[in-house]
């Protein structure tokens, strides 16, 4: 790694921490000696960018500093293009639009190198997936656990049972061959997966379940091998 890219490094983790960061944890990080990262520091402070600290004690990046435009090892542009490609087998198209938008954004903001390298990228990933189409829409599932709002199901079991659910949404699981909305049922009282090409009908209704998400996820994944199909 080149000095520049390592003192971009160190600002992207400087700017994640949420406590001071000892040169030995960020010379670890990069795998660099210590006095490597002090004198990267003394030169980012030469530079102005707001870092204060000291060494022995620890390092922080004052609120307010602004990245300078993007800059993306090869390896790392690469997993950009596999990673958005891929989502073009979640089915979900919402998702699919936002990723190309994601990749303009991206590209705008690299160098003209870099930028060849997202939209001739020699990288390409199958489109195919066995995801039944949804008679439903994913934004709606997926705005509905941002917004920690209830969903109305029309369901149909394994045995195309119908049943009408009340469901808190707090996740959605992409398989190579369903989508399950993972969520607390409140006609069973419990943990439900629901895929979601089996439902007939979904809609956000006026009943909201605010600061409870991150604690029912926890639980969740505490106990998502347990989870049986609904």
């Amino acid at each position: 790694m080149g000095r520049s890219s390592r003192m971009f490094e160190i600002i992207q983790i400087l700017r994640r921490a949420r406590a001071p960061m000892p040169a030995h944890a960020i010379a670890k990080m990069l795998e660099v000696n210590k006095r490597t990262i002090y004198r990267d520091i003394v030169t980012l402070q030469s530079m102005r960018v707001p870092i204060d600290g000291e060494a022995g004690i620890g390092y922080v990046m004052r609120a307010g500093f602004d990245l300078p435009p993007l800059m993306f090892s090869a390896e790392e542009v690469e997993a950009i293009v596999v990673g958005l490609s891929l989502l073009g087998r979640t089915g979900d198209a919402g998702l699919q639009a936002a990723a190309s938008q994601v990749t303009r954004k991206i590209a705008d903001v690299l160098p003209n190198t870099t930028d060849r390298r997202i939209e001739g990228s020699p990288l390409h990933v199958s489109q195919w997936n066995a995801i039944p189409p949804p008679k439903v829409e994913y934004r709606v599932i997926r705005q509905a656990i941002r917004d920690e709002r209830k969903l109305y199901l029309c369901y149909g079991d394994a045995e195309l049972q119908l049943t009408e659910r009340t469901v808190r949404p707090i996740a959605l699981v992409y398989y190579v061959d369903n989508v399950m909305l993972a969520a607390w049922c409140e006609m069973r009282k419990d943990f439900r997966h629901f895929r979601v090409d089996r439902m007939h009908e979904c809609h956000q209704i006026d009943s909201l379940f605010k600061g409870e998400s991150e604690k029912l996820r926890i639980e969740w994944r505490a106990r998502h091998e347990l989870f049986s199909v609904s």
